[in-house]
Formats: C-alpha cells, sequence, structure tokens
C-alpha cells in the first residue's frame, strides 16, 4: 500500500504522515512544490526517529507522480471532501495509491480527473473536514485491513 500527499503545506502534518507511514510500512509520495522545504529537518519534530524507517519517494510534479504510478500500473484513489463515495464501501486492493490533497486547498480538478476512484471520509454536517494525518491513518487502516497487509505483532 502506497500514500502519496500532493504539495503538502504543513510539515508537522507531513512528519506525523510519515510516522505512520514507517510504524504501518506504507510507502510515501510526496507530490512537490510543498509548502516548506522538505528534508528530514523539516519532519524531524513530529516524524520523530522514525524517518530512516520509510521509503520516501519525492515527484518533482503531479505530471511526473502521474507519469511513475501509470507506469507502476497503480490505480489511483483521491481522498477528497468533494466525493459522496465513502472510503467504507470501497474495496481496497494492493494495486491502489491512496492520494490526499493539500490542507490549504485540496487537489485541482486536473487531478480529480486523473483519478479512478475519488472517497470521503464520512462525517458530521456541517463540518468541513478531518485534520490530514487522520486521515490518512483512517483510510490506510481501512485499506491494509482489507487487504491483510498489517504487519503481525511481535
Amino acid at each position: 500500500m502506497r500514500i502519496a500527499l500532493y504539495e503538502p503545506d504543513i510539515p508537522q502534518n507531513t512528519g506525523t504522515i510519515l510516522r505512520t507511514c514507517a510504524c504501518l510500512g506504507l510507502e510515501a509520495h510526496i507530490i512537490e512544490p510543498a509548502g516548506f522545504p522538505v528534508t528530514d529537518r523539516a519532519f524531524r519534530r513530529a516524524g520523530l526517529d522514525y524517518l530512516d524507517q520509510v521509503a520516501i519517494t519525492r515527484h518533482a510534479s503531479f505530471a511526473a507522480f502521474d507519469a511513475w504510478r501509470r507506469g507502476e500500473a497503480l490505480k489511483l484513489v483521491l481522498l477528497t471532501t468533494a466525493s459522496t463515495g465513502s472510503y467504507l464501501d470501497h474495496s481496497f486492493r494492493a494495486d491502489q495509491i491512496l492520494l490526499f490533497g493539500r490542507e490549504s486547498a485540496g487537489v485541482p480538478e486536473a487531478v480529480h480527473n486523473a483519478a479512478d476512484a475519488r472517497l470521503c471520509i464520512p462525517i458530521r454536517a456541517g463540518l468541513r473536514s478531518l485534520n490530514i494525518a487522520v486521515a490518512v491513518a483512517m483510510v490506510a487502516s481501512e485499506a491494509l485491513r482489507q487487504t491483510g497487509g498489517f504487519a503481525r505483532p511481535v
């Protein structure tokens, strides 16, 4: 299972997501440009000493990322507040990459159009969204549960 972040804005959220990826054994992909310098130093506070335990791939643009994922025959699953399809109703597969948008603006229409599936996390009416790190943990956990990808406790 793979997690991709589209032009992330907040280094603390990205660090927390990278820590989640390390703990759950997920690849992390960062689609640039980010709203901060994409360096270990920017992630270190939230990611703690977990950063060397996660495979991080940086992509210079969405076009570069999309070319890479198509070359790998990966289906793109976009998590977006603009969808009405719940992630709880989706059948996750190992050949999917889960894409999360910018904290401040989500993703542009072209990215929506490139997605093979668009899903949301159902939340109460009148509220906008969850913190992106929480959203990643929720959706990744369901995807791993469905695909049998959770590590076994030692």
